[in-house]
């Protein structure tokens, strides 16, 4: 009886509990992430995940009152009758907090807990851009990013080269062609901007799901239209055309592209015959036959001619009171070839809403040719003291092949239990690399073959390699990121490891890494975050490329027992959200430390890096970025960075800056509209970054005693709507029309590049820079559909 009377009240409390589930989104249907939800007059709440998703168990009353709050949103209320099952479904809408002013409107700000940063892809739409590739001039104006050359779509990131960043397209990881060393070379990336629906970016500190590079990664995922959509765009560097289209179940976007830089190049010191012609198409296709099976598959072919026929060079340099002029008469020509082929397919499918397993398949290949034979005769004159201080003769040859093709195949786990999402995967990829390559340069001053012999003629510089690479690699992972809160505030917990074998040398590589984000309850305007781990660069093929000297002679050789670089990531950021002017805004700061062994020295020109093919140094990088995010302009948004650094190698008893050691950095990208209106568009990106050491080419990075000058580039481009903004009037016609006129290098600036020495017979040397590009109007026009 007694046991009776006791399993009685257990029994109806039981029966009273209820589990609340269901999912957060806003007005657009996008899910809403740290969106607390709570039942009135009970305390049970729960948070948001990432994708919107809540639970909680709760006590069954004859009537359910329920709060939804989220930073940024209105807050909500709903009602529920009291439901006869033990769970319910109950899905939210809230909508932003949106201030009119004209036709803009202030939204939300994205709460960014780790150590990746989501950035809008709409941003490239406009944009004054050099290169075509929107997304990667985006990503040189983030905090610790930067560029020196406005031809190219590469960046350094917190002291790193260009070699230590990681890409990825829907899931895959990208590979560039080896042999480009200028931007002037250099073609479309396969980041198509009008094919992109999310932008991820990592400085530093990221997960472990991402791959063997030391330094940042970008991860780009493609949209699915649901609808027609497309765009043709034409100007005077080019002209791009993409057009998409599809359903629920089925979605296929085409984008071609054509990039010329002659208009650019064209205007430089050395005058002469350019052909820059790069294009490139692109095809994702997604279908999905049923909720739990999806299919992808994404094809890219690009071909990049470069050929250069140049005539004369006069390039003036020096201080007012000691001006020098470089003149130069040229025969012989370049011609240069750089085609790519990518390709993947992915097969999805779902299990329930939480739990996916993904098989991915790609495959990359590029054949590259680099090929030039070019004479110059030249004058270096004093012109202030009318005194000639070197003539001579340069010859330049190069006959470089070089192919490569990139194969893996990957399986990929995602699921959520509870307030946990665990990812896991394996990766396998084969890597094949074959170079032909004999490059030379021979240089004679008054009459005298540098360097002089009165024995034999020698070569300033040659080079020789015949080589092939081939790989296999094992990676694999497993990380877990962990939503829970206390009185304290909401915590998000990163944790994982990776695992790395590469047969090349037989390594085998662990990589531990943890983040941890925190939003304080007593003042949730401030979001802090901490991240350290263990980032591998697994050697890829230039750093395996070791040179062997014999009788003035160098060949390559490949390093069998070279190893990964290694560095330790340590960061601390935040962020704090304000209102000012009724406008938002955020401010981030983020200070970093990296502890870096088994380096590869390296020496930069241009943009080529050439490694010294063994692990013969260590040293540090370490820094402090800022961030000014917001709407300076009502319904505009635009951010100023400044990142301040200061790296070191210690080579051969010598500590020595990074080639890449920029002690400084500003950037800004400013968007506005004309008052009371949103046809004119103005989008100003501007950058001043601290020169990079250099020193005179072939002598090692321990001669790098000098400092380029600082590089500073302003772009303005100036918009306007031929159309109106009504679009739900035309939505089977031309949506928009915009007519554009970018200026480029607004102030005229001469930027350098790279430097030529010039060496007389007696030893001295004096360098001559090569300028980038000057100041230039591009004019545009895009249709929108």
């Amino acid at each position: 009886m007694a046991l009776a009377l006791l399993s009685f009240p257990l029994t109806t409390l039981a029966q009273n509990k209820l589990r609340l589930y269901g999912k957060v989104v806003d007005e657009y249907n996008n899910p809403v992430e740290f969106a607390s939800v709570i039942v009135e007059r009970q305390g049970a709440f729960a948070v948001t995940g990432s994708e919107g998703n809540y639970s909680l168990r709760c006590t069954r009353t004859d009537s359910l009152y329920i709060t939804c709050v989220a930073a940024g949103y209105r807050i909500k209320k709903f009602y529920l009758a009291p439901p006869q099952a033990d769970s319910l479904r109950y899905d939210m809408k809230i909508s932003s907090i949106a201030i009119n002013l004209g036709e803009a409107g202030i939204t939300a700000m994205r709460r960014q807990t780790d150590l990746v940063q989501h950035i809008r892809s709409g941003y490239t739409r406009n944009m004054p851009s050099t290169t075509g590739n929107g997304v990667e001039e985006i990503i040189a104006t983030q905090m610790g990013v930067s560029t020196h050359n406005e031809l190219s779509s590469q960046y350094n990131v917190r002291g790193g080269s260009f070699d230590e960043n990681c890409v990825y397209l829907n899931g895959v990881e990208i590979f560039r062609p080896m042999l480009v060393r200028s931007g002037q070379q250099e073609g479309l990336s396969i980041i198509n901007s009008n094919m992109v629906a999310d932008i991820d970016f990592s400085a530093g500190g990221f997960p472990a799901r991402y791959g063997d590079k030391m330094s940042s990664v970008l991860d780009i995922t493609y949209k699915r239209p649901e609808q027609l959509e497309g765009s043709v765009g034409l100007s005077l560097l080019g002209g791009d055309a993409y057009v998409g289209f599809g359903n629920q179940k089925f979605s296929m976007m085409n984008g071609l592209r054509y990039k010329t830089t002659k208009y650019l190049i064209s205007g430089g010191d050395t005058k002469g015959e350019y052909r820059p012609d790069f294009i490139d198409y692109q095809n994702y296709t997604s279908w999905s036959p049923s909720k739990h099976w999806t299919l992808d598959f994404i094809g890219n072919i690009s071909y990049n001619r470069y050929s250069f026929k140049p005539h004369t060079r006069v390039t003036s340099f020096g201080t007012m009171d000691n001006v020098r002029k470089f003149t130069v008469y040229f025969d012989g020509q370049e011609k240069d070839l750089f085609n790519t082929y990518f390709a993947s397919f992915g097969l999805t499918h779902k299990f329930n809403a939480k739990t996916s397993l993904q098989w991915l398949s790609s495959t990359y290949s590029t054949k590259e040719e680099e090929t030039y034979d070019i004479q110059g005769q030249y004058w270096l004159n004093d012109v202030t003291a009318q005194q000639q201080l070197g003539v001579g003769t340069y010859l330049e040859h190069a006959r470089n092949f070089l192919t490569a093709r990139v194969a893996s195949t990957a399986l990929l786990l995602r699921t959520a239990i509870r307030r946990h999402n665990i990812a896991a995967g394996i990766t396998l990829r084969s890597e094949r690399i074959k170079e032909n390559s004999a490059e030379w340069e021979m240089r004679d001053s008054s009459g005298y073959s540098m360097p002089h012999s009165l024995e034999a003629l020698q070569l300033i510089y040659s080079l020789r390699a015949k080589t092939e690479v081939k790989t296999t690699r094992l990676e694999t992972y497993i990380q877990d990121n962990f939503r829970f809160n206390n009185k304290a505030g909401i915590f998000n917990l990163n944790y994982g490891v990776r695992l790395t074998r590469n047969s090349w040398n037989s390594e085998t590589l662990i990589s531990p890494r943890v983040s941890l984000g925190f939003i304080p309850t007593k003042n949730d305007n401030f979001t802090f975050r901490f991240a350290t781990g263990l980032y591998y660069q697994s050697p890829f093929y230039k750093e395996l490329r070791d040179t062997v000297t014999t009788a003035g002679n160098t060949r390559v050789v490949l390093n069998k027992d070279i190893k990964s670089q290694r560095s330790i990531h340590f960061l601390l950021g935040m962020d704090y959200q304000f209102r000012m002017a009724e406008r938002p805004f955020r401010f981030s700061a983020e200070a970093y430390y990296k502890v870096l062994d088994n380096l590869i020295p390296y020496n930069v020109n241009n943009l080529r890096v050439v490694y010294y093919g063994g692990n013969l140094a260590k040293g540090h990088a370490v820094g402090v970025d800022f961030k000014l995010f917001g709407e300076f302009v009502p319904g505009a948004d635009s951010w100023i960075t400044l990142s301040l650094m200061q790296t070191r190698q210690k080579y051969n008893g010598l500590s020595l800056p990074l080639p890449t050691d920029q002690r400084y950095n500003l950037s800004i990208f400013f968007t506005d509209f004309f008052p009371g209106t949103d046809r004119w568009k103005l989008t100003l990106k501007g950058a001043i970054a601290d020169g990079l050491p250099f020193g005179p080419p072939h002598s090692g990075i321990e001669k790098n005693s000098f400092r380029a000058p600082a590089y500073r580039r302003a772009d303005i481009g100036m918009s306007y709507r031929l159309l109106g903004a009504n679009r739900k009037a035309r939505r089977n016609s031309i949506r928009d029309i915009w007519l554009g006129a970018d200026v480029l290098n607004v102030f005229g600036i001469n930027n350098v590049s790279s430097y030529y020495w010039v060496t007389d017979i007696t030893n001295n040397q004096y360098a001559v820079p090569n300028y980038l590009t000057g100041r230039a109007v591009n004019f545009k026009i895009l249709f929108e559909f």
